[in-house]
């Protein structure tokens, strides 16, 4: 359930951003730093984007080039996998290169991000979109403390380090300092969401609902994702920059 409403969320802000910035049925040139499987980046390339994925891990690029070879001739070839570090976009690309740049579920694993930040921002073309999606570290407490951990959600107030749900230390970030972050690599905030107001605390195996409730669960998250207070609890923050 919790990755279903968040790329559906993802994908619908996404879309509307890109709609918002572009004439309709231009093919866009798209990096996803943290392929991870391809959940986004082949749903750009269906909507008939070019698409290049960079992906760390070994495991997971393969994972992604499995679901790219399902897809049909001409999606595959407006997708390529590149397996190196969102750190090195430098050494893989040029100035200018992309109009849009997603990095999703990335920055919690890097200590220090404002440099690859200022990596993901120059390998942007004037005006290109920049998408993050970052755990949300001004609700940190919100899991334990919802989960009846109270220990753990009084200790989340004072650090943005966490522990996942596969048992790794990472960090979150607040909204405040990515907004600086932004403004200070010339791809400043055009808007922000949350994702998982609702549906954090759903179990790792928890299917979603089907149906019309699906849809009443979306069309909930969704609202509180885009309404004060609510998407300032969100389990997660989906920010995007416009390059300068």
């Amino acid at each position: 359930m919790r990755n279903t409403v968040r790329q559906e969320l993802v994908a619908r802000r996404l879309d509307e951003q890109i709609t918002a910035r572009y004439p309709v049925g231009q093919r866009l040139s798209v990096l996803d730093v943290g392929l991870g499987q391809g959940t986004q980046a082949l749903r750009l390339a269906r909507a008939g984007h070019n698409v290049t994925g960079l992906e760390s891990d070994p495991r997971m690029a393969a994972a992604a080039r499995e679901a790219l070879a399902a897809e049909p001739e001409g999606i595959r070839e407006r997708v390529r996998i590149i397996e190196g570090d969102g750190r090195d976009t430098g050494a893989h690309f040029q100035t200018g290169a992309f109009d849009i740049v997603l990095c999703h579920g990335v920055l919690m694993y890097v200590n220090e991000p404002d440099p690859m930040l200022a990596g993901l921002a120059r390998v942007l073309a004037p005006g290109g979109l920049l998408s993050l999606v970052v755990r949300n570290a001004d609700a940190l407490a919100m899991r334990p403390g919802l989960a009846g951990d109270f220990g753990g959600a009084l200790a989340a107030f004072d650090s943005p380090d966490y522990t996942n749900r596969i048992g790794l230390t990472v960090r979150a970030d607040r909204l405040e300092a990515l907004t600086a972050t932004l403004t200070g690599i010339g791809a400043p905030l055009h808007a922000w969401y949350g994702v998982r107001v609702f549906t954090d605390q759903a179990a790792d195996d928890q299917a979603p609902p089907e149906g019309k409730e699906l849809e009443r669960l979306i069309a909930a998250e969704d609202k509180a994702g885009r309404t004060d207070p609510y998407r300032s609890v969100a389990a997660l923050l989906h920010l995007c920059g416009v390059r300068g």
